[in-house]
């Protein structure tokens, strides 16, 4: 058995304290909310619904935890090391941590596992529910089965509002969930949610009538599945006895097992859950996952003033290839400022913008800002700023050259070691600014509006003279399989 090194012990010690202080600081917050409502003179009849987390607690820290997860995400080594440089700014607005695998499990005791495991220490979360007008009960425990596809039912029963059929004109799907409401008086209450499967990266899981089946396909700290779909292990649990799913049950009672597993096809069926598919990072990349994507092959975009919030899927896909962003933009006199275009974040992304003046494009690769900067001020007037990008190519990540031209000319140029492969994050594409935490520390957070006027900017993609098309999916496949054997 190993043991932790000083810094080791230093870096998973602050995680865990800092994921104690936001769970602490989130209920402060939420306390702040109620106690508005309360002012106002409105609680009693104010339906509270208070779901713990979105899901069992974070592994995607992997054994060594995260000061900046987007590694995880782009499947990129953070070490020990790296992180005990960041150590004071955990917690801060640079960090976009996740604690180690280690705690993970522990923080969702007395359950199994975490996040991504189809085990209920992936699958459960607690829930408080206030209505004080209506539920009579106080400090009372309801065992009833529920899920989260039943707020919505619950919210709809509770104000009197019927199910849409309709919204819009368009047809609308009946709601798969069941309404809560019958429980809030009544702990004994049969439960009215009797079946619900789960599924993640193959992972699968399904209750039914208090018994509880899952598979473990692949779990965080493996870089690949334990077996084949079809020789998957299953375990068993009778819920109704054993909350906790302690006592595997699946060797005694072999026919409530193939009960359970047929149910979970048929429910897989029913709900488009087939066909399997264990893919993780991958998936990320529409391309490469196969799936329907919103930009559907595009290759050039235009996007205008005012135009900001937009999400990774929304926007036009310039990773793991060549491209230009061309600007047509109105100078005022003064020297203009801000953002022309942005992509990301603190933590990774890309910015076409303006300081002093001078255009500038900055790519910030999970922290590591590169810039490429023009000497030359932007005259007034109408004029194009473009920023065009040559990709090396050879694999997912690579780097390239980005150069910056004004109306044609070429003011400037520069080398980007890497970039990023996957995922750029939750934060949005945004025109004329950069809407949340700046990709670059060279403007201010919410104060890095253009100056001047932005009539349109076009996104270009550009094939890459280094592989066709084929073999550079085929690159990203194989450069996704060998990251995942590295974590």
């Amino acid at each position: 058995m190993g043991y932790l090194s000083a810094d080791e012990k230093k870096v998973f010690t602050r995680q865990e304290e800092i994921f104690a202080a936001y769970a602490e600081e989130a209920d402060h917050e939420i306390g702040r909310v109620l106690q508005a409502i309360e002012d106002m003179g409105a609680m009693d009849n104010t339906l509270v619904i208070y779901i713990t987390g979105d899901n069992g607690s974070s592994a995607n820290g992997g054994p060594i935890g995260r000061f900046n997860t987007y590694y995880s995400y782009n499947q990129l080594p953070e070490t020990v090391a790296d992180q005990v440089k960041h150590l004071a700014e955990f917690g801060g607005p640079e960090s976009a941590m996740t604690p180690p695998i280690g705690w993970a499990i522990a923080d969702n005791t007395p359950f199994a596992y975490a996040q991504g495991n189809t085990s209920y220490g992936g699958t459960t979360n607690g829930v408080v529910i206030y209505w004080p007008k209506v539920i009579k009960a106080k400090g009372e425990i309801r065992s009833q089965y529920h899920h989260l596809i039943d707020i919505a039912p619950t919210v709809l029963e509770a104000v009197g509002l019927p199910q849409p059929k309709s919204v819009n004109g368009t047809p609308q799907s009946a709601m798969e969930g069941v309404s809560m409401v019958y429980s809030f008086n009544d702990a004994q209450a049969k439960s009215l949610h009797t079946v619900q499967y789960a599924e993640f990266q193959g992972n699968r899981g399904i209750y039914k009538d208090g018994w509880y089946a899952l598979t473990l396909h692949k779990v965080a700290w493996e870089s690949q599945p334990r077996t084949p779909f079809d020789q998957d292990k299953w375990e068993l649990y009778n819920t109704t006895e054993d909350f906790s799913c302690a006592i595997d049950l699946a060797a005694k009672n072999p026919d409530k097992l193939k009960e359970m597993q047929a149910a979970f096809l048929t429910e897989a069926v029913k709900y488009n859950v087939l066909p399997l598919d264990d893919r993780v990072y991958e998936r990320f990349n529409p391309t490469i996952a196969g799936r329907p994507d919103f930009m559907g092959g595009r290759t050039s975009l235009t996007v205008y003033e005012g135009m900001i919030g937009m999400k990774e899927n929304a926007f036009i896909n310039t990773k793991n290839s060549s491209y230009s962003i061309t600007a047509d933009v109105e100078v005022p006199r003064t020297a203009a400022s801000g953002v022309i275009l942005a992509q990301g974040g603190t933590h990774a992304g890309w910015s076409l913008y303006v300081k002093d003046g001078k255009p500038k494009f900055a790519y910030n690769y999970l922290g590591k800002v590169t810039t490429i900067g023009s000497a030359e001020r932007l005259p007034a007037g109408r004029v194009t700023v473009t920023y065009d990008f040559v990709y090396d190519g050879g694999k997912p990540g690579a780097g390239g050259t980005g150069t910056i031209f004004i109306s044609g000319k070429k003011v400037a140029s520069g080398q980007i070691e890497r970039t990023i492969p996957f995922l750029f994050g939750t934060e949005t594409a945004d025109v004329g600014m950069d809407l949340y935490t700046p990709v670059t520390s060279d403007y201010k957070k919410g104060d890095n509006g253009f100056t001047g006027k932005i009539n349109k900017v076009t996104i270009d993609l550009k094939k890459t003279n280094a592989l066709t098309e084929a073999a550079e999916k085929g690159a990203e496949e194989k450069e996704a399989e060998d990251a995942l054997d590295r974590d």
